[in-house]
């Protein structure tokens, strides 16, 4: 959570609104879907388009890729971002992986969702985003991680990615969190992979995550460190 705790603050600073908001942002839930419209709203500078907690597409992209790979039987490959924000890890799949994916980035801030889409469509005098794969597509829609049934039926993809929404939504309590779980895996085929990227060490986030997950296999990796911070990969998979 230090890192989220961090990252909300370099937002605030990329913002130009060090006073106002990094302030505010600390001392609010996480949880609370206000926070996210009002950070997702603040305007970027230069060139930025995206902001990603914790780390992007280029940190995470030796572990997302032989996932990839393996999945490529069912073509494209189905990938669900849950709680994506705006960060670069779906725009990164999509424009950047050489296999075919079909990627969904679901979110409950409207304020993001809209921003990702513009990004996505070439909005504000900007180049729509090309496709590393010709087979490859990019949605972007407004849903709740803890309710998925909207936009997302039982076992319809293959790799589900979790960056820091289970961090956020546990702010708010363990119960949306299990049920934030519950509900990446009931979208999860059975031979497929949920990956949660967090900083939380492994003594406290795997009990967690063996209970919620009783029947799959749950492993844990080290990613970075990036910028001084190392950071875990939870892992949970079915059989093969």
């Amino acid at each position: 959570m230090a890192a989220l705790r961090r990252a909300l603050h370099l937002a605030s600073l990329a913002a130009g609104t060090r006073r106002t908001v990094a302030g505010s942002l600390a001392g609010s839930c996480l949880a609370d879907r206000s926070l996210w419209d009002k950070l997702h709203a603040q305007p970027r500078q230069g060139s930025v388009r995206t902001f990603d907690w914790f780390f992007g597409y280029e940190e995470a992209q030796g572990l997302l890729l032989p996932l990839l790979e393996k999945a490529r039987a069912a073509c494209p490959a189905r990938v669900l971002d849950v709680g994506c924000g705006t960060s670069s890890l779906c725009t990164g799949l999509y424009t950047k992986c050489p296999h075919p994916v079909d990627v969904l980035g679901v979110d409950f801030s409207p304020v993001a969702v809209a921003h990702m889409n513009s990004l996505l469509e070439g909005g504000q005098g900007q180049a729509p985003l090309c496709p590393g794969h010709p087979d490859s597509s990019l949605h972007f829609v407004r849903a709740d991680g803890q309710n998925l049934q909207p936009v997302a039926s039982s076992g319809s993809f293959q790799l589900v990615l979790d960056k820091g929404t289970w961090d956020a939504v546990a702010r708010g309590g363990l119960p949306g969190a299990y049920q934030l779980l519950a509900e990446c895996l009931r979208v999860l085929s059975p031979q497929g992979t949920l990956i949660q990227f967090s900083d939380e060490d492994p003594d406290s986030r795997l009990p967690c995550l063996e209970k919620g997950s009783q029947g799959w296999t749950v492993t844990v990796q080290e990613l970075g460190p990036f910028r001084g911070i190392t950071y875990f990969a939870y892992v949970i998979q079915g059989s093969d």
